[in-house]
């Protein structure tokens, strides 16, 4: 008994000599090996780049077929809110089907321009750091797409206006809207609006493509069945 007792108190000394010289962690960790567990910091920076690269792709996919846009009522892009007026009063007056015409070529534009999109996702994949990678992987569903929008959104707009702008050309928006505007004017005693549509309809078609991304991300961090690879079963499957 007495041989027990001086044992116990032996290895209580010890231990606290071992806290107090801040080395008692040093020994847990030597037990065994590591005690981290899950993946490390390049694998979780992989696995990052891996979910956006496929939640990205997915999701211009999506966007960009016929009624990528006009068909999805959560990013459908909708008539501008300085001029629902000018709608409102043409379909009251019988010009509803050219109010129609106009809100569905927007939509064509924004679904003819999102391809252009895809590169400069990539480049952007692409330069994620590890820090990065940790700081998101600890965030909320949509933390890596709010990364990515606050990282790509200002480079997207600078190259996507453009592309907008020549496709709204292309499948009549501008038309569409200078009738629809003239026609407007010329009903007595209305107030003249106006709005930049290259500008209106190239955020709306970001704001659209982020919120497809990011229900691509949630889908790969909380349904199993999104992690259609190894790595992504690895990353978000702890």
């Amino acid at each position: 008994m007495r041989k027990a007792f001086l044992l116990m108190l032996l290895v209580f000394l010890s231990s606290a000599t071992l806290l107090k010289a801040g080395m008692l962690d040093d020994v847990m960790k030597g037990i065994g090996g590591s005690t981290k567990s899950g993946p490390d910091e390049s694998t979780t920076a992989s696995g990052l780049k891996e979910a956006l690269s496929i939640g990205t792709k997915n999701a211009v996919k999506n966007v960009s077929r016929p009624n990528g846009y006009f068909g999805n009522q959560a990013i459908k892009i909708l008539m501008p809110g300085n001029i629902q007026k000018v709608a409102n009063v043409l379909g009251k007056i019988g010009y509803q089907q050219q109010v129609d015409e106009f809100v569905l070529s927007m939509n064509r534009a924004a679904e003819k321009a999102a391809p252009k999109a895809l590169s400069i996702f990539v480049d952007a994949i692409k330069g994620m750091s590890i820090e990065d990678a940790r700081k998101i992987l600890g965030g909320g569903d949509t933390a890596a797409t709010e990364y990515f929008k606050q990282k790509t959104r200002d480079k997207l707009y600078g190259e996507f206006k453009p592309v907008i702008s020549s496709s709204m050309n292309k499948v009549g928006c501008t038309r569409s809207y200078k009738e629809m505007m003239s026609k407007y004017d010329s009903v007595p005693f209305v107030s003249k609006q106006s709005v930049d549509l290259d500008h209106y309809v190239t955020n709306k078609a970001l704001d659209g493509l982020f919120y497809m991304v990011g229900q691509e991300e949630k889908k790969i961090r909380t349904d199993p069945a999104a992690r259609v690879t190894d790595l992504l079963k690895t990353v978000f499957g702890k």
